[in-house]
């Protein structure tokens, strides 16, 4: 299982809005009581309620040893499904949203070095990311990639660290970051961090083939492609803590078919990207079709995201 804290639902109040790139939004979200928020880790993101069926997920992004106050940046996306645009016109500060997390399934591990690479609002994650391994001693570099210089968030807190290690690649005047220069020589000593936009994480899985098991970590904003599911039929989930047992048919999901026989199921995304519905596994072979475990984790075969991983057996049991 991933997520080390307890999750936690909020009222949080916008502190404070500004514009921290073209088309970016940054916004600080504060306890109205002036309580301390949860605390959180590099890598977490929180889960905010835009609306009915509107959930949308969006990087922790400032300092984690700041209590007061929870920092996120959101990109207007036109063509995107709604969430962005409704954070970009109705939360100003002032206006209340209702919060859920923090969780992490992108976590900073130790290392003695590190190769941070983002690609536009990617950037995100990567920023807390950053200034742990700085304070951990840690040898980093960061490549950070847009399409203009204009439109790269955070570039005046980039440029103000110290040495060489930040390497900014706008499109406009740069070109596509170079990932076989990058990538190019594997390093037993070294984790990759990456977020971004699918064709950046696709380059740089790639480039990473010839790296050592575990050294590749990250984050995807939408789902991974996938083949058919292992069984094309139906297959039975126990549910050890309801005393279930569920036939799943195909094109329906665990998750879908548990809430409907009553079964209290916390879920977000339904795409396999939040993490929110992690469930144990006691028993049985899953079909991860998730876009969270790397391959290691998977052959752990310990935990499922119901929302759209399935059998790989006649039957499973979880721990629900």
């Amino acid at each position: 299982m991933h997520s080390t804290r307890e999750e936690v639902d909020l009222r949080l109040q916008i502190a404070t809005r500004t514009t921290g790139a073209e088309g970016v939004a940054v916004l600080e979200l504060r306890d109205p009581t002036g309580e301390d928020l949860p605390m959180w880790e590099p890598g977490a993101h929180i889960d905010l309620a835009l609306g009915t069926d509107l959930v949308r997920q969006y990087s922790l992004c400032g300092d984690p040893a700041q209590r007061d106050v929870w920092r996120i940046a959101v990109l207007r996306e036109p063509d995107g499904r709604g969430g962005s645009q409704h954070v970009h016109e109705t939360l100003d500060p002032g206006a209340t949203v209702d919060v859920r997390g923090p969780r992490n399934h992108f976590s900073l591990r130790p290392s003695l070095r590190y190769v941070f690479l983002a690609g536009g609002i990617g950037i995100t994650p990567i920023l807390p990311m950053v200034a742990a391994a700085e304070a951990a001693g840690a040898d980093w570099q960061l490549h950070y990639g847009g399409r203009s210089r204009k439109s790269m968030a955070f570039l005046g807190e980039l440029e103000a660290k110290t040495g060489n290690r930040v390497s900014l690649h706008p499109q406009d005047e740069v070109g596509l970051l170079d990932l076989s220069g990058i990538l190019g020589t594997p390093r037993p000593d070294t984790l990759v961090y990456v977020c971004g936009p699918e064709p950046l994480l696709k380059a740089v899985e790639q480039q990473c083939e010839g790296w050592p098991d575990g050294s590749l970590h990250l984050e995807r904003f939408s789902p991974k492609e996938f083949d058919a599911p292992v069984r094309a039929d139906s297959f039975d989930v126990e549910l050890a803590a309801s005393g279930l047992t569920l036939t799943i048919p195909p094109h329906r999901s665990i998750l879908r078919v548990a809430e409907e026989a009553g079964v209290p199921v916390v879920y977000s995304c339904e795409e396999g990207t939040c993490g929110t519905c992690e469930t144990k596994v006691l028993s049985g072979q899953v079909d991860h079709r998730d876009s969270l475990l790397n391959p290691d984790e998977q052959a752990a075969n310990d935990a499922i995201f119901i929302c759209v991983s399935r059998a790989a057996c006649s039957r499973l049991v979880i721990d629900l």
